[in-house]
């Protein structure tokens, strides 16, 4: 089961390693290896929170997800994209940029650092959502129900998360943005965060919502799937599976594919703390982001998310601090080894407090009780 998941990752790192040694000497090695741990670190809470949404896809669009889906992630997030954010700031053609990556990696620095506030606002914004939509929903099992229950209660209010998100941009806005990091010091960006930030904002408002609409009727169109699969069967004409329950798989796909963008952001950024070789990074942040694709499939192929409950919320939480980390990162530096433990602490939290509530179910005979009362009693935390 490892081998056939995990087995295009293996055999693109000793790819990939090989050619960094072959190519440019032991030092690419060791650089393209520790960007790959890196990448592995930062982005764990996104391989958890991509198999709470790519199990409820069918195997062909877990498949899409792991083709096209990885040549967006690696060639669109950790090579295109570098490149498009200087080309945007410094004003100069994609070639034009690429250029300047290769014959003077210090200049393409600067610009990626004084693209850093709106790079930060807008990725920190989408996350920021995506945390405020779960804490602020109803559920069954709680994590950390003592703080779970109030914000659920809380989020029965229309827009509450949208109203506390722009609140958190604009005091971004007022007080990191003014003395935002850049190459040459500390400037005001106020108007770029706070452009950026609703632009991640609309972004995910739209994204999400198409998702989330065409997500609720995953279920009507499988049971009208079924129905017209047996009326097929009767005039003598097959049915499509793919066709019936392609529409809302097509937008968890893009929904997925934003979501990974967003999550890259960190590790990009982070990256150039490493090395200013745009292909080193490409190259150790692809490795990665294989790695990132296989732990999802991993995770929704043996039901993990299902045996380890509390996962997810450990993982929705590791979104929140990331997008503070994000918009704090617009005026001050955090070490990416800062961001990767925080992720990690959060992500293992949730795990030992799943085993503990699991140990606990199985001395009680099997059975949880009411599942949101019993989770809160055996999540540990």
């Amino acid at each position: 089961m490892v081998l056939k998941t995990f087995g295009w990752s293996f055999a693109v790192t000793a790819i990939g390693l090989a050619f960094a040694a072959w190519q440019w000497g032991w030092e690419a090695f060791g650089v393209v290896l520790i960007l790959s741990i890196l990448e592995i670190s930062l982005s764990f809470d996104n391989a958890v929170v991509n198999a709470g949404i790519l199990k409820k896809m069918n195997a062909f669009w877990q498949k899409i997800f792991l083709t096209i889906g990885i040549l967006v992630a690696v060639f669109g997030m950790r090579l295109i994209f570098p490149v498009a954010i200087v080309a945007i700031s410094a004003k100069v053609g994609p070639i034009e940029a690429i250029e300047l990556a290769m014959d003077n990696p210090d200049q393409y620095e600067s610009l990626v650092t004084d693209a850093h506030p709106a790079i930060a606002a807008f990725g920190g914004m989408f996350l920021l959502m995506i945390f405020l939509d779960f804490i602020f929903q109803e559920r069954d099992i709680k994590w950390l129900g003592w703080l779970e229950r109030p914000l659920a209660r809380l989020g029965k209010i229309d827009m509450l998360s949208v109203c506390i998100a722009l609140i958190v941009l604009m005091v971004t806005a007022m007080t990191f943005a003014q003395h935002a990091h850049t190459s040459t010091g500390y400037l005001d960006k106020s108007d770029t965060v706070l452009l950026s930030g609703v632009a991640g904002l609309i972004t995910y408002l739209i994204v999400g919502g198409l998702s989330g609409h065409f997500e609720n009727k995953i279920e009507e169109e499988e049971e009208r799937e079924h129905e017209e699969e047996e009326k097929a069967k009767a005039e003598g004409k097959p049915v499509s599976v793919v066709g019936l329950a392609g529409k809302a798989a097509f937008f968890l796909f893009l929904y997925l594919e934003v979501l990974d963008a967003s999550f890259s952001f960190d590790g990009v950024i982070g990256a150039f703390a490493i090395t200013n070789h745009i292909f080193w990074m490409a190259l150790g942040l692809g490795i990665g982001a294989m790695y990132v694709r296989s732990l999802t499939v991993y995770l929704v192929r043996q039901g993990t998310l299902d045996d380890y409950v509390f996962l997810e919320h450990g993982a929705h939480y590791a979104i929140g601090a990331l997008a503070v980390i994000l918009l704090v990162t617009i005026e001050h530096e955090i070490s990416e080894i800062i961001t990767g433990l925080v992720g990690v602490f959060l992500i293992a939290a949730s795990f030992w407090s799943s085993l503990h509530r699991n140990k606990k179910i199985a001395a009680g005979g099997g059975s949880d009780g009411t599942p949101g009362e019993k989770a809160e009693i055996s999540s540990g935390v």
